[in-house]
């Protein structure tokens, strides 16, 4: 009796994360509108890095996320990335503290996203100028961003550059007062994603 229960109870927990795994593979083919003949053409981070940097009179700011994900799909330009907030890395754990605490409230925002469009490549290997045009959400704001960058397609292997400065009073970051002195009105993003191919096995 006692086997059979727990040989029932493995088959539908087996169960279970078959379909939590359908699940996810249809919501990665609805993310980009694009023929299923093309579905080889989409890429997925293998690896992900979001740094910002704000120089301030009093000190720099500086923190690395390497907890990014994206998906870029290589035959229609679509794009999206998000990155959880939490996980910046500061050098002072105080700094990481108001970062979460007092700027971005990551516990009511708990990531940043973008979504858009690249163009200026083309699917094959090279290195070339990009430019990537979308809506960039975070602390709860949607601002519609144009970014430059740079996409070079080696093999089997995609990635991407691209810098670009995000103004706080855009998202409606409100610095207190009494740092108003030591944090930038802008600070500076660098995005360095390493793509391979979406395989579904």
């Amino acid at each position: 009796m006692k086997g059979n229960f727990a040989r029932r109870q493995v088959k539908v927990i087996l169960q279970g994360r078959h379909r939590i795994g359908i699940i996810v593979l249809t919501l990665l083919g609805l993310m980009f509108a694009s023929a299923p003949e093309v579905l080889c053409q989409k890429y997925i981070t293998s690896g992900a890095t979001v740094t910002f940097f704000s120089e301030a009179p009093l000190e720099n700011i500086e923190a690395v996320n390497e907890k990014a994900t994206s998906i870029f799909d290589l035959s229609t330009g679509e794009i999206v990335f998000s990155v959880p907030i939490r996980d910046f890395q500061f050098k002072k754990s105080l700094m990481k503290q108001h970062f979460n605490e007092n700027y971005m409230e990551s516990e009511k925002y708990p990531k940043s996203t973008f979504k858009g469009k690249v163009s200026g490549y083309r699917p094959q290997d090279g290195n070339y100028k990009a430019t990537a045009i979308g809506e960039l959400f975070i602390h709860g704001k949607a601002r519609k961003v144009t970014v430059l960058g740079e996409v070079t397609i080696k093999a089997d292997v995609l990635t991407l550059h691209a810098e670009f400065p995000v103004r706080l009073e855009d998202h409606d970051i409100k610095i207190p007062r009494i740092l108003f002195s030591n944090i930038a009105e802008s600070v500076d993003v660098t995005l360095d994603f390493t793509y391979r191919p979406y395989v579904t096995n």
